[in-house]
């Protein structure tokens, strides 16, 4: 019993340490974020203050992941080591969702509260899109999920869905 005990501790520091930070994302002070990463940050969040900054080798790329305000607003970018935009994400209020990506959360998650809401834009080229609205729940049991839908109303990912 007591060997079992020990290696469930084990287990769950490893998961909570795996988790906080991923082994290939490294932290970046804010006076070491490349000119071209900043610049591209500025140009289209100028008044963004930065909060966090990581960076992540995602195939041939460096990519920096930025969280940071516009004002109240809370955002995010991935933006790569040349300046390339990846997406972005703004918060948004609840009244702003798309009708279809409501109802299918209230589908999902009857009495559910909506604690955070981020309107994600994909970057391509010139194209910017509109491709999910990733929104953290509290459940009606008092669990928190986040769900990532469609504009469409299309479920794409949930982690409170059973594996």
């Amino acid at each position: 019993m007591r060997h079992s005990v020990v290696l469930l501790g084990a287990f769950a520091l490893f998961v909570f340490v795996g988790t906080a930070v991923r082994a290939d994302e490294e932290a970046v002070p804010v006076d070491k974020i490349p000119k071209a990463v900043m610049d591209a940050l500025l140009a289209k969040f100028p008044k963004a203050k930065i909060d966090k900054c990581t960076k992540a080798k995602e195939g041939d790329d460096i990519v920096y992941d930025i969280e940071f305000k516009e004002g109240d607003r809370k955002c995010e970018a991935d933006i790569k080591e040349n300046g390339t935009y990846i997406n972005y994400e703004k918060a948004i209020a609840a009244k702003d969702l798309p009708k279809a990506v409501k109802d299918a959360i209230e589908k999902r998650y009857p009495k559910a509260k909506m604690t955070e809401i981020m309107e994600e834009t994909e970057v391509k080229g010139k194209d910017e899109k509109i491709s999910a609205y990733e929104v953290v729940l509290e459940t009606a049991d008092k669990k928190e999920v986040e769900v990532r839908v469609s504009p469409e109303g299309k479920i794409l990912e949930d982690s409170g869905e059973k594996k």
